[in-house]
């Protein structure tokens, strides 16, 4: 297994090459020249000639990119042109309150979801079924801003059983009481495609040949759920799961924007909106060297739920 682990950290370079390519391109031809964005539409040629040298996008285009290759080696983006602020101390501190969030609603919706998806599969075609999957399909169609705004307004403003915006300083504070309205409609909203999803994954292995042996050696319908059809069901689920952890953290900006969470994804549409060109390529390379990791833990996985994987 360490070799494997080896060879695939090895194969990563390539595509992480890749990455700071096309960011360097976007963001040094096509994103424009940052020197007239931060000088302001007052500028004069000599103040914008000051900040391109302080910027160091005065230099040629193959020093630039060296530089920002040292910049990803050693994890140092520099300070944000917003607010002065370092962009390593920016991630650092903004992505505690991301998965403070995040963490807790990814292991709720995936419990919730395969247990759900074994429920429905014990029923199946039944008239159950069929109304747990128009619901299903009635609570994809909502959009995630009437959930806020529903949730937020009956919840939290009317009755006062959430606070309607903060975040303090204390874990436990910001888990039991900030983020847990977040928590709920970010199940809310995710629960109906993943309970879909789901059942679909477990369905194509209830007709396997094995689950028809297994039934026939008198094996109970419970035991078969659980013992046989949800271990081989875990592929891919493990798959869906692990490909939306790094998109997560970009994902959930609505949610930490509605109810001032300082995270991630809050701080992206702020970089956005300033044109803070470090902030923005350091998070695009992290979810980018996060989403390489997470398909190498996910083939780990794969090998640890079911020993026939073989990693070569």
């Amino acid at each position: 297994m360490f070799a494997y682990i080896v060879r695939r950290l090895w194969q990563m370079l390539p595509t992480m090459l890749g990455v700071v390519l096309l960011v360097f391109i976007l963001f040094n031809w096509v994103g424009g020249d940052p020197a007239y964005i931060l000088a302001g539409k007052m500028a004069n040629a000599e103040s914008i000639a000051n900040i391109r040298r302080q910027l160091g996008v005065d230099q040629p285009y193959h020093v630039q990119l060296w530089i920002f290759v040292q910049q990803i080696a050693t994890f140092d983006f520099g300070q944000s042109w917003a607010t002065g602020e370092s962009v390593a101390h920016i991630i650092g501190s903004r992505l505690g309150p991301s998965l403070t969030v995040l963490l807790p609603l990814t292991v709720l919706e995936t419990v919730l979801g395969v247990a759900l998806a074994l429920a429905i599969a014990f029923v199946r075609g039944s008239l159950t079924d069929r109304a747990v999957m128009v619901a299903c399909t009635v609570g994809m169609s909502i959009s995630i801003l009437v959930y806020i705004i529903v949730f937020q307004y009956g919840l939290a403003f009317k009755l006062g059983l959430f606070p309607v915006q903060g975040w303090g300083d204390g874990f436990w504070e910001n888990l039991l009481r900030y983020a847990s309205l977040p928590i709920l409609i970010g199940l809310a909203v995710s629960i109906a495609p993943t309970l879909r999803l789901y059942r679909s994954f477990v369905l194509d292995e209830v007709n396997q040949d094995y689950v028809r042996t297994a039934r026939a050696k008198g094996l109970g319908e419970a035991r078969v759920m659980w013992l046989h059809v949800l271990r081989n069901a875990a592929i891919p689920i493990i798959t869906h799961v692990m490909a939306n952890l790094p998109a997560l953290l970009i994902g959930a900006f609505l949610l930490e924007r509605f109810f001032g969470i300082p995270g991630i994804g809050r701080e992206v549409i702020l970089a956005v909106e300033r044109s803070d060109f470090p902030v923005i390529k350091a998070i695009t390379v992290y979810v980018a060297v996060a989403t390489m990791l997470f398909n190498l833990l996910t083939d780990l996985l794969y090998q640890a739920v079911d020993p026939r994987v073989q990693l070569k």
